[in-house]
C-alpha cells in the first residue's frame, strides 16, 4: 500500500533542525516541511494540516510558544518545543502552554526521532481511542497506516487514506460536502463539491463490492455522505457486505 506520510513541520529560524530531520526520517514515511516565522507556521497548520510541528521559542515575529493556545483553538496536533532555552522554568513554561513534549538543543538525533514517533503515536490513540479503528469488514490501523477490507490489504493514496479516515470515525453520521471537504482538504476547497464527487468514486472502486450500489459510503442527495454501520464479515459470505 502506498502509505500517507507523517508530515512533519518545523518552525524554526535556524534551519539546522529541519536539515537533521531531512536526513535522519525515513522519507518513505515522512515529509519534513519548513517555516521561519510565526505567521508562516500557522498558515501552514491549516493549509497541509501537519501531523506534528517542531517549534522554537525564537522566532522572528513572535515567541513561538504563543502559537500554541492559538493551534490548540481547533488541533490538538503535538507540539514539540525545540530550544536551546534550557532553563527548568522555560521547559514548565512550554508544557504548560500545550506543548506535548521538550527538547533542548543541542540535541541527539536519535533521541528526537524517538520522541517525535512517540508522540505521534500517542495522537493516533487519543483521535481513535486506539491505534486501529474498524467498521466491521473494514478495518484502518493508524500507526501503520494501512487499510484491510476482511483480510485484504487495500491500497490507497494518501488522500484517499485521510478521506476514508474521516468517514470511519464518523461511522453513521450524515456528512455535509463543505464539511468533508473543509476537514480532509481544507478551507479553500469547501464549494469544491465535485472534486469530492470524484473521491468518494475512486474510494468506493476500492473498498464497494458493488460501486453501483454503495452499502459502506452511501449518498444523500443534496446533504453529502454517510458510512453505514456495518457488520463483521461472516465466513461463508466473504463477497458480501451486510449492513447493521
Amino acid at each position: 500500500m502506498q502509505k500517507k506520510k507523517n508530515i512533519v513541520l518545523v518552525a524554526d529560524k535556524d534551519s539546522l533542525t529541519y536539515k537533521i530531520l531531512d536526513i535522519i526520517l525515513d522519507k518513505s514515511e515522512f515529509q519534513v516541511v519548513e517555516c521561519q516565522t510565526g505567521k508562516q507556521a500557522l498558515q501552514l497548520c491549516v493549509s497541509i494540516k501537519p501531523d506534528i510541528m517542531l517549534l522554537e521559542h525564537a522566532l522572528p515575529d513572535i515567541d513561538g510558544l504563543e502559537l500554541i493556545p492559538k493551534i490548540r483553538e481547533w488541533s490538538q496536533m503535538p507540539v514539540i518545543i525545540v530550544s536551546s532555552r534550557s532553563a527548568s522554568e522555560e521547559v514548565v513554561r512550554g508544557l504548560e502552554m500545550g506543548a506535548d513534549d521538550y527538547v533542548i538543543k543541542p540535541f541527539n538525533a536519535d533521541v528526537l526521532r524517538a520522541r517525535i514517533n512517540t508522540c505521534l503515536r500517542k495522537s493516533a490513540i487519543l483521535e481513535a481511542g486506539t491505534p486501529e479503528i474498524s467498521n466491521g469488514p473494514l478495518r484502518m490501523d493508524l500507526t501503520r497506516h494501512q487499510v484491510f477490507l476482511g483480510e485484504e490489504l487495500i491500497t490507497l493514496t494518501p488522500k484517499e487514506y485521510k478521506l476514508l479516515r474521516f468517514f470511519i470515525t464518523h461511522t453513521g453520521i450524515m456528512l455535509g460536502h463543505r464539511e468533508i471537504l473543509h476537514e480532509v482538504w481544507g478551507p479553500a476547497h469547501s464549494e469544491n463539491k465535485q472534486y469530492l464527487r470524484v473521491f468518494v468514486g475512486q474510494l468506493r472502486e476500492k473498498i464497494e463490492k458493488q460501486r453501483a450500489m454503495p452499502a459502506i459510503i452511501t449518498t444523500e442527495l443534496g446533504i453529502g455522505y454517510r458510512m453505514e454501520i456495518l457488520k463483521d464479515l461472516p465466513d461463508n459470505q466473504q463477497g458480501e457486505l451486510p449492513i447493521g
